[in-house]
C-alpha cells in the first residue's frame, strides 16, 4: 500500500506493493484511475524527483518507496491564469438600521458618556446622518474619532473580516451560533407552537420507545461494573459471615489496628546546618584519654568528682545502648499479641535453602535474622517453623553446633512436631540420627514420615523391614508402611503380608490387585470376588479379572466378565465414563491383555454417543488411538464400527489402511476379502487388494482378483486400466495391447485411447500410434492430452511444421490448456527465436489471465537470451497480476541478487505463507549459506506439504547427500519411494522420457538430483 498526495492536498490510497510494481507502472495507475496524464505526473519522493526516464522500469522499492510510504503528485500547467474572484460582502451592512438601534445593546453592553460625547462649550456643527455613512457615503472631513469610520476605514474592516472568514459584528447565540439571526425578526406564531408541541411529542413517544432498553442496558453496565470493581464491605462479607466460628480465644488474639493514615501524621520538614566549632571541639575533648587528675581533683585527695565536672561520655557504651534499643525495638514488631508471630517461618525456610554467605553485608543481614528468629522462638517457643527457621539459619552461617542446640531445644519445646523431628534428624551425624529418631518416634508413635526415616537410616533390608514392621504396630492402616515392607520382602513373606495388609486396609484397591498377582489362579479369584465384595464400585477389580481370565487362556470368559462388571457397576450407580474406559483399553493393550482391550471397547464404545454421531465419533477415537501407538484399541474401534456399519466404504478404506500400515499382510487380504464381500461395486477395494497383491510379488493373485472385480463391476474403466497397468508393469506388451483393444471397442473413455497410444510408444511402432491418435482425437477433440502426444510425436521425428500445425489445432479446441501453450511457445523458440515465442506468450496471457505459469515461461524465455532487464519488468508485472504464485515467488528469490535475497525471501514469506515452492526456495538460500539445520528444516518442510512433487524431494536428497550422514539420506530416499511423486517440472521430464518408462521411483530420484547438479553447474559457468 502507498499513500499519494495529490495537486489539491488530498491523500489517495494506492493498493500497490512497492516490491513488484515499477515507477512506469505507478504513472500508469494513476493515469488509469484518477485521468492525469503521464506527461503531466512529477511524482516526488520528499525532496527528490522520480519521475525521470532512467526510472521507468525501476521497482519502487529500489528508488527508497517502501510499504505505506507518501509520494507527493505535482501537474505541470500549460498556462493561463484563474479569473479574479470578487470579495464577498455581506448584505446587511448596506441597508440602513431600524429605527432606535443601539449598538451593542443586544448583548447587554451599556453605554457611557465622555468628554467628546459632551463636546465644546460652544456649539459644534451640524454633523452628517450616521446612517448616511454606514451606508457608505462620503462624510465630511471633520468627522472626529468615535463617532463613525472614515471613509477607508469600512473597507479595510471588510477585507480584514473576509480574511478572517468571520464577520466580529455578526450577532451570536450561545445555542444557534452564528446563524441566530436568520429567523430573529419572525413572529412566533400558532403554527410554530403546534410545530414544536408535536415534535415533543415525537420526542416523548420515541424516548418511551427506548425507556425499557435504556434502563435495562443501564442496570446491566451497573451490575457489570459492580462486579468488576465491587465494594470492601463486599469483598470480605463471606468472611464476616465466618466471624461467629471464632473463640474467645482467637477473638483476644487478633492484635489492635493502629492509625497509619497520612492524615493524622504531621510532616516533619528536616533542615541540615553545618556543625558548629564549638560541638567539634567538645566531641574531641570528650574523646581524649587524660593521664593526669584535675587540680580541683587533687584539692580533694582524687576521691571526689567535683559538681561543676560533668563525667566524659563512652562512645562505645552509646554503641551498645543503641544495640539494646535496636533488639527491642525488634522483639516489639516480631510478636504485637503474645502467641501471634508477625514473621513468617516457612516463607524464610525457602529463602535459607538458596542463602550463600560472600560479603560482610551478607554477615550483617545474618545477624539480623538471628536477632528476628530469636526474638520469635522467645515469643512463640511452641510454634516448631520458628526452631527449624532458626537452625537453618545457623546451618547456613556455617554453625552447625549450635543449629544442632537450637533443634534440640525445638524437640524439647515441640515434641508432637514431626517436622522438627525430622529437621533434628537431618542435622544430626549418621550415629546420632538413630538415636533422635527413636525419641520423635517415642514422642509420635503415629507419625508414618518418622518410620519412614527410621527405615531409611537403616542400612540393611532386614533392619529396615523390621523398623517397618515395628511402626505397623502403631499404624496398622498405614497403606504407605505396608507398601514399603511389602516391596522388601521376597513373594512367599510379600503374600503373607498382603494378606494381612488387606485385613487392615480393605478399601485400597492397590493391596488386594497385588495380592491377586501373587497367588495362584483358583487364589486369585477367590482374593478377587472378596476384593468385589469391599468394594463393589472399583472397576480396576473387574478389568484384572479379565486379564487373570486371558492369561489363563480363558478368552472366552473375558468378554462376560467385562459385561458383567459394567452391569454391576451400573447397578451400584456408577456412571460408565467412556473416555475413561478407553483409557483402560489402551492400558491393557500395553500390558499384553489384547483380549480384554477388545472386550473394553466393545462393551464401551457406544455409551454417551448418539446413534446420528456414531460413525464420526467412533473414526475419531480410531484415529486418536492411532497416533499415540494404541494399535489394537483403534483395530477393536474399527471392528465395532465395521459391524454397525456394514455398507460404509469410508471404514472400510481406514480400516484397510490401518492394516497396511501396522497389520500383516495376511490381516489385509482377509479385511479386503471381507469388505468386497459386503461392498462388491467399491472399485477402490479390489484395486487396493490387486496392488497389495502385485507388490507382494504375486501376479497370479493380483489378476485373479482384477478379473473378479471385473466379473462384479463388468463395465469399469478403473478395472480395465488396472489390468493393463499390470500386465505392462510385468513386461507383458500383448497382453496389455490386448485389455486396451477390448477396452476401446467396449466404448472407452479418453484415457483407454491415451495408454493405448503410450503402449505403442513404448514398443516403438510410430505409425500405430499416430493412427490411435488421430482416431482418439476424433472421438475426443477437447482432450488436450491427445493434442499435446501427437505434437511430441511429430518433434520427435522432426516434422516442426506439422507439429506447430497440431499445437496450433490443439489450441483452437483447448484455448485454456497451459501445456499446449508452453510446447508451441518452445517449439517457436527453437525454430524462429524469441520474438516469435514472445508473441506466443503474450498471446497466451491474454486469453489465459492470471496464470502464473505463462508468466513464468516469459521470465525464464527473456532469461535464457540475456535479456536480464525485460525479465526483471516482467517478473515485476507478473508479481502484480499473480501477488500469492508460489513459483513466481521462488523464481524470483532466484533472480535477484544475493544481498536482496534476505529481503526478499521474508516479503515471499509473508506473501505466500507455508507455500511447498517458496520453502524450498529459502531452504536452497540457506543452503548456499552453509545453515545446514535451517536449510533441513525448511526443505523437510517443503517434501511435507507437498510429498506429490518430486523436484522438492530430489533437492531434498541432494542436500543430504552433502551434508547428510547415511541414516538421513536413506531416510529421505524411504520417504520418497513411500510418497510416490508424480508431478515437478524435472521430475516429469525425466520420468516421462520413453527410456524411463519402467524405472522405480529410486532411479527416478537419482536421476533428477544429477539433471539439478548439471543445471546448477550451467547457471555458475553462466554467470562466470
Amino acid at each position: 500500500m502507498v499513500f499519494l498526495k495529490s495537486p489539491d492536498n488530498k491523500t489517495l490510497v494506492l493498493h500497490l506493493n512497492p516490491s513488484t510494481t515499477t515507477l512506469q507502472a505507478l504513472s500508469l495507475h494513476i493515469h488509469r484511475n484518477y485521468l492525469i496524464p503521464v506527461a503531466q505526473q512529477c511524482l516526488y519522493l520528499s525532496p527528490r524527483l522520480l519521475s525521470t526516464p532512467q526510472n521507468d522500469a525501476v521497482l519502487l522499492s529500489h528508488l527508497g518507496v517502501s510499504p505505506n510510504a507518501t509520494l507527493t503528485l505535482h501537474v505541470q500547467l500549460l498556462g493561463g491564469m484563474q479569473a479574479p474572484v470578487p470579495p464577498r460582502k455581506l448584505e446587511f451592512l448596506s441597508t440602513k438600521p431600524p429605527p432606535n438601534y443601539v449598538a451593542g445593546l443586544g448583548r447587554g453592553a451599556t453605554g457611557f458618556t465622555t468628554r467628546s460625547d459632551i463636546g465644546p462649550a460652544r456649539a459644534a456643527p451640524d454633523l452628517p446622518d450616521r446612517s448616511a455613512v454606514a451606508i457608505g457615503a462620503a462624510g465630511p472631513p471633520g468627522v472626529g474619532r468615535g463617532r463613525g469610520k472614515g471613509p477607508g476605514e469600512e473597507d479595510d474592516n471588510e477585507e480584514e473580516n473576509e480574511e478572517k472568514g468571520y464577520d466580529e459584528n455578526q450577532k451570536f447565540d450561545e445555542f444557534e451560533g452564528n446563524d441566530a439571526g436568520l429567523f430573529a425578526s419572525a413572529e412566533y406564531d400558532d403554527e410554530d407552537k403546534e410545530a414544536d408541541a408535536v415534535w415533543e411529542a415525537i420526542d416523548q413517544r420515541m424516548d418511551s420507545r427506548r425507556k425499557d432498553r435504556r434502563e435495562a442496558r443501564l442496570k446491566e453496565e451497573i451490575e457489570k461494573y459492580r462486579a468488576s470493581n465491587p465494594k470492601i464491605t463486599e469483598q470480605f462479607a463471606d468472611l464476616k459471615r465466618k466471624l461467629y466460628t471464632l473463640s474467645t480465644e482467637d477473638w483476644d488474639r487478633i492484635p489492635d489496628i493502629g492509625d497509619y493514615s497520612l492524615r493524622n501524621k504531621k510532616k516533619r520538614f528536616e533542615s541540615f546546618v553545618p556543625v558548629p566549632d564549638t560541638l567539634l571541639e567538645k566531641a574531641r575533648q570528650e574523646k581524649e584519654h587524660v593521664s593526669a587528675l584535675d587540680p580541683k581533683s587533687r584539692a580533694v585527695g582524687g576521691t571526689e568528682t567535683p559538681w561543676s565536672q560533668t563525667p566524659v561520655t563512652d562512645l562505645t557504651a552509646v554503641g551498645e545502648g543503641r544495640g539494646t534499643v535496636l533488639s527491642l525495638k525488634l522483639d516489639r514488631l516480631s510478636d504485637s499479641v503474645s502467641g501471634l508471630t508477625v514473621v513468617d517461618p516457612k516463607g524464610y525456610l525457602t529463602d535459607l535453602k538458596s542463602m550463600k554467605i560472600t560479603s560482610d553485608a551478607e554477615v550483617s543481614d545474618i545477624n539480623k535474622a538471628r536477632l528476628l528468629l530469636k526474638s520469635v522462638t522467645q515469643t512463640n517457643p511452641k510454634h516448631p517453623h520458628g526452631w527449624i527457621a532458626a537452625a537453618r539459619l545457623e546451618e547456613v552461617a556455617g554453625k552447625l553446633p549450635a543449629a544442632q542446640q537450637l533443634i534440640k531445644k525445638g524437640c524439647e519445646e515441640c515434641p508432637k512436631s514431626e517436622d522438627v523431628w525430622l529437621e533434628a534428624c537431618r542435622l544430626a551425624t549418621h550415629v546420632d540420627a538413630k538415636a533422635v529418631i527413636a525419641r520423635g518416634v517415642k514422642a509420635i508413635p503415629n507419625s508414618v514420615k518418622l518410620w519412614m526415616q527410621a527405615a531409611k537410616l537403616e542400612q540393611d533390608d532386614s533392619n529396615k523391614s523390621k523398623v517397618l514392621r515395628k511402626g505397623l504396630e502403631h499404624i496398622p492402616d498405614s497403606v504407605r508402611l505396608w507398601k514399603a515392607v511389602v516391596e522388601l520382602a521376597n513373594e512367599e513373606d510379600a503374600r503373607l503380608l498382603l494378606q494381612r495388609a488387606v485385613e487392615c486396609c480393605p478399601l485400597h484397591v492397590e493391596l488386594w490387585l497385588a495380592l491377586a498377582r501373587l497367588e495362584t489362579y483358583e487364589n486369585a479369584k477367590k482374593v478377587l470376588n472378596k476384593a468385589r465384595e469391599k468394594l463393589p464400585k472399583e472397576p480396576a477389580i473387574w478389568i484384572t479379572a479379565a486379564k487373570l481370565e486371558e492369561a489363563n487362556g480363558n478368552t472366552a470368559m473375558v468378554g462376560k466378565i467385562i459385561e458383567r462388571g459394567i452391569r454391576a457397576l451400573q447397578r451400584e450407580g456408577l456412571e460408565i465414563d467412556r473416555e475413561l474406559w478407553m483409557k483402560e483399553g489402551e492400558a491393557a493393550e500395553r500390558a499384553g491383555s489384547v483380549a480384554t482391550c477388545q472386550a473394553i471397547i466393545e462393551n464401551t464404545i457406544e455409551v454417551g454417543v448418539e446413534e446420528e454421531d456414531r460413525k464420526r465419533t467412533w473414526v475419531a477415537d480410531a484415529e486418536e488411538c492411532k497416533k499415540r501407538g494404541s494399535i489394537e484399541t483403534a483395530r477393536a474401534i474399527y471392528a465395532r464400527a465395521l459391524s454397525v456399519f456394514v455398507t460404509k466404504k469410508s471404514i472400510w478404506l481406514k480400516a484397510a489402511q490401518l492394516e497396511k500400515s501396522h497389520g500383516t499382510k495376511e490381516s489385509l487380504d482377509a479385511l479386503l476379502r471381507k469388505a468386497v464381500t459386503y461392498i462388491p461395486h467399491a472399485e477402490v477395494l479390489w484395486l487396493m487388494g490387486a496392488k497389495e497383491k502385485w507388490l507382494a510379488g504375486d501376479v497370479p493373485a493380483a489378476r485373479a482378483i482384477l478379473q473378479e472385480a471385473y466379473a462384479a463391476i463388468p463395465n469399469s474403466e478403473e478395472i480395465w486400466l488396472a489390468a493393463f497397468k499390470l500386465e505392462f508393469e510385468n513386461h507383458e506388451p500383448e497382453r496389455a495391447r490386448m485389455l486396451l483393444a477390448k477396452a476401446r471397442e467396449r466404448g472407452g473413455t479418453e484415457r483407454v485411447w491415451m495408454k493405448s497410444a503410450i503402449v505403442e510408444r513404448e514398443l516403438g511402432n510410430t505409425a500405430e500410434e499416430r493412427r490411435l491418435l488421430d482416431e482418439g482425437l476424433k472421438l475426443f477433440p477437447s482432450f488436450f492430452k491427445l493434442w499435446l502426444m501427437l505434437g511430441q510425436l511429430e518433434e520427435r521425428l522432426g516434422n516442426l511444421d506439422q507439429a506447430r500445425e497440431k499445437y496450433e489445432l490443439g489450441l483452437k479446441h483447448c484455448p485454456n490448456c497451459i501445456p499446449l501453450w508452453l510446447s508451441l511457445a518452445n517449439l517457436e523458440e527453437k525454430v524462429n527465436g524469441l520474438s516469435k515465442a514472445r508473441a506466443i506468450l503474450t498471446m497466451a496471457r491474454k486469453k489465459n489471465p492470471r496464470n502464473p505459469e505463462l508468466w513464468l515461461a516469459a521470465v525464464r524465455a527473456e532469461s535464457r537470451h540475456g535479456n536480464k532487464k525485460e525479465s526483471d519488468i516482467l517478473m515485476a508485472k507478473a508479481l502484480q497480476e499473480c501477488p500469492t504464485s508460489g513459483i513466481l515467488w521462488a523464481a524470483s528469490l532466484e533472480m535477484v541478487p544475493r544481498p536482496q535475497q534476505k529481503t526478499k525471501s521474508r516479503d515471499a514469506y509473508k506473501t505466500c505463507v507455508d507455500d511447498p515452492h517458496v520453502l524450498a526456495a529459502v531452504g536452497k538460500i540457506f543452503w548456499h549459506d552453509r545453515k545446514v539445520d535451517k536449510a533441513r528444516s525448511w526443505l523437510n518442510r517443503a517434501v511435507t506439504l507437498a510429498p506429490d512433487i518430486g523436484d522438492f524431494w530430489a533437492l531434498y536428497y541432494k542436500f543430504e547427500l552433502q551434508h547428510g550422514s547415511e541414516e538421513t539420506q536413506k531416510d529421505v530416499l524411504n520417504r520418497c519411494v513411500a510418497a510416490e511423486p508424480k508431478h515437478g517440472e524435472k521430475w516429469q521430464a525425466i520420468s516421462k522420457a520413453v527410456e524411463n518408462s519402467h524405472q522405480p521411483t529410486e532411479v527416478i530420484l537419482k536421476k533428477v538430483v544429477v539433471a539439478i547438479g548439471k543445471e546448477e553447474h550451467a547457471a555458475e559457468n553462466g554467470k562466470n
